[in-house]
């Protein structure tokens, strides 16, 4: 039914057909030969729900009012009455009790087409129950969305991961060296390269593309009015000032982050999740905008790279007349310049947790601009940067990202956000809902494991924390090896009364127990002198 379920349709099934699994027929007499002897008594061939990834399609859809999916549910008896609690809770409260967006219809734009579903489909289908690893990406129905820079990418030996539909970095493999990657539960050949990527930004400087960030521009008369309702933090007051802000779920939990720049008089650039843009649109529509404010999405017109490192200041003065000296241009400071003869909009901030500035052109001039950040910095040592190494430069800078760190189930003072919410404001979204958690104990706290890898694994997510006698007390958020402090990190969520500086745990990467201990601060630059120098 690719064009849609008939109409007519009242659950009947097609014809018996088991020629088409026999081999596994006969391997499953195999395996219990009783089987072989009961015989078939009924056979029972119909049709199946699939999604592209084999999660359900679940929530409300976001561009219509009133109208709510719970649908593509494959393991039926497993799922289908949690996921009808959560239907409820969403209907009734307006917000599930769980983090959801895995299941969530807004994980996918209009960009999942029929062709990528098809693709996606037939390959869900038959790897349905093949062990995965971490890291793990499906080539079916790619590339589907490409930007300028792809096939510069491609030529520097970029290996790409889909993310929002998008071909995105994930790593560059040097010359000589084939851009494949082979999965594992164990390092892969990829670390290495990844280790040279992060060593080169530490270093010297490096250009991570950050185009896959949601970029989003609100202007009009009462602009601020309406952004600060929004968000949890101050709208930023003077021109060319930025601001870090939680976004506050219906049940006062985290359900974004965002960095707010304010480009001039009732004009704001936001940059968020690019993944969750969609999920996001949900709670902007949740407060009116006046006629008079315009808010659009620039993440298709808009692209960024965060260039980044020791020697990221320089390699920005040779391309522009703006002074970028810290005494004129500080930390979460923002302007509208020419660079390289390019117009754009560039903020000193950095997810790598070193010296940079994240720099947004069109995307007609992204390729140009790329192209010019390479040639200039040649001298520099400058050289393309993955996400893989993003991931490690973030986790041993100690910061969260949503999806991970940062979620609805997760409170403000449990993941340290609450420093950023200005309750002194009349009201933003979620006020009254954080107002009834804000004082309670934290549940768990947000915290860093360095973990002995000893059996040459790192965490990637997901892995279970256990005290030394085996109690069970959080989980790994998200995980990586550091290679500028030469660790290997866990950021985890562990429960508030064991989460002390220098308490030992086990971590159960790959299943076994690795022994771990709490740090007390973030591995690298924990007083944030590289960021702000």
């Amino acid at each position: 039914a690719e064009d849609g379920t008939p109409q007519g349709f009242g659950h009947e099934l097609f014809a018996d057909d088991l020629e088409r699994i026999m081999d596994n027929v006969m391997r499953a007499m195999d395996r219990v030969p009783l089987a072989a002897e009961a015989g078939v008594k009924r056979v029972i061939n119909g049709p199946m729900i699939w999604s592209p990834d084999s999660s359900a399609l679940f929530g409300p859809v976001p561009e219509l009012k009133n109208y709510f999916c719970c649908c593509g549910i494959i393991p039926g008896f497993s799922q289908s009455g949690g996921l009808g609690l959560m239907s409820a809770q969403w209907i009734v409260d307006g917000e599930p009790e769980y983090d959801m967006f895995p299941w969530d219809l807004a994980r996918y734009g209009n960009w999942a087409n029929k062709a990528f579903t098809k693709e996606r489909v037939r390959d869900q289908y038959g790897n349905r129950f093949k062990i995965h690893m971490p890291y793990e990406e499906r080539d079916a129905g790619r590339p589907l969305k490409t930007r300028p820079v792809y096939e510069k990418q491609k030529e520097l030996g970029c290996v790409f991961g889909l993310n929002y539909g998008w071909e995105h970095p994930l790593w560059f493999a040097p010359q000589g060296v084939e851009p494949k990657e082979d999965y594992g539960f164990k390092r892969q050949d990829w670390w290495h390269h990844v280790k040279t990527e992060c060593d080169n930004l530490r270093t010297n400087v490096g250009i991570v593309d950050v185009s896959n960030f949601g970029k989003y521009e609100v202007k009009g008369q009462g602009a601020s009015q309406w952004v600060d309702k929004i968000i949890a933090n101050n709208v930023p007051k003077e021109i060319g000032r930025s601001c870090l802000t939680p976004l506050i779920g219906i049940r006062g939990g985290v359900a974004g982050d965002f960095t707010v720049t304010k480009l001039n008089d009732e004009h704001f650039f936001i940059v968020g999740s690019g993944m969750a843009e969609r999920y996001h649109i949900r709670f902007f529509e949740m407060i009116e905008r006046p006629n008079s404010v315009d808010f659009q999405s620039l993440t298709e017109e808009m692209c960024g790279f965060n260039v980044a490192g020791p020697k990221s200041r320089t390699l920005l003065s040779r391309m522009t007349q703006e002074d970028l000296s810290n005494e004129n241009w500080k930390f979460m400071r923002s302007r509208s310049i020419t660079i390289a003869g390019i117009d754009a909009i560039a903020i000193r901030v950095s997810f790598t947790g070193d010296l940079g500035w994240e720099v947004y052109v069109k995307t007609e001039n992204q390729l140009k601009l790329y192209e010019a950040l390479l040639e200039t910095g040649a001298d520099l040592g400058v050289k393309p940067v993955g996400g893989r190494s993003l991931l490690s430069l973030r986790v041993e800078k100690g910061y969260g990202s949503w999806g991970r760190e940062y979620s609805p189930e997760y409170w403000p003072q449990e993941v340290g956000l609450d420093r950023l919410i200005k309750l002194d404001k009349p009201s933003f979204l979620g006020k009254e809902a954080y107002l009834k958690i804000k004082d309670q104990k934290p549940r768990e706290k947000l915290v860093v494991l360095e973990v002995n890898a000893d059996r040459n694994a790192d965490p990637a997510g997901g892995e279970p924390v256990f005290l030394r006698d085996g109690t069970p007390v959080g989980r790994v958020t998200s995980g990586a090896y550091g290679y500028t402090c030469d660790k290997s990190l866990a950021i985890c969520m562990i429960k508030t009364d064991h989460a002390i500086d220098g308490n030992e745990f086990h971590v159960a990467v790959i299943g076994q127990n690795h022994d771990a201990v709490m740090l007390k601060e973030a591995p690298f630059d924990p007083l944030g002198d590289r960021l702000r120098g």
